[in-house]
């Protein structure tokens, strides 16, 4: 008998001491908590036949990126972090970028607009560093626009045409909304039209 998916998610919680060696940011604890075992034989991976998966870095962790490193350097065949870009003004988000790329093999960073400082673009100067750094390095830069892609297709335009040898990617396809049928007639939204074309 196959176990449910509650006696999967109590089986493979993330363990105590591991909570005490990779602390939540407070405020950001998840309200479902699980770890890697969870995703590689329950989740998806091992019963579907998926042979690697990106591990994000999630923002309950914020910029502390041990768990992640710590479980792509496990499984290296598996797994490939994408970083969290540090927008620090002084400097050391892009230290710690060159790191998580050089010494950690992070292939991929998340550029998140709602971690720059309050009144701030990604295209502020630590932002275009970051983005030109990540192109040198030959890693992408996916963007998360989870409040809409118009509000910073602006920035995302300006940093691909300054910089234009460094991948994008648009996470979760730029949360653009699909048009919806309401009674058989095609309902969309021009401005989300616009911005997904």
């Amino acid at each position: 008998m196959k176990p449910s998916s509650n006696d999967a998610i109590g089986r493979f919680a993330f363990p105590r001491q591991a909570m005490d060696k990779y602390p939540y940011v407070p405020g950001q604890e998840p309200s479902l908590r699980g770890n890697y075992d969870f995703l590689l034989h329950c989740m998806c991976m091992e019963e579907a036949g998926v042979d690697g998966a990106v591990i994000v870095q999630p923002i309950n962790h914020k910029f502390d990126h041990s768990y992640v490193t710590s479980v792509s350097k496990k499984h290296p065949s598996k797994f490939v972090g994408c970083c969290l870009a540090n927008p620090a003004q002084d400097g050391t988000g892009l230290h710690q970028l060159q790191h998580l790329i050089l010494e950690d093999g992070y292939r991929v960073v998340r550029f998140n607009p709602y971690l720059w400082p309050s009144g701030q673009q990604r295209t502020n100067e630590i932002g275009k560093a970051m983005f030109c750094k990540a192109g040198e390095l030959g890693v992408a830069v996916g963007f998360m626009c989870m409040k809409g892609l118009n509000l910073h297709i602006s920035e995302i335009e300006k940093l691909c045409t300054q910089y234009p040898n460094t991948a994008v990617v648009l996470d979760h396809l730029g949360f653009c909304k699909p048009p919806t049928y309401v009674r058989q007639l095609l309902i969309t939204n021009e401005e989300e039209a616009k911005a997904l074309s």
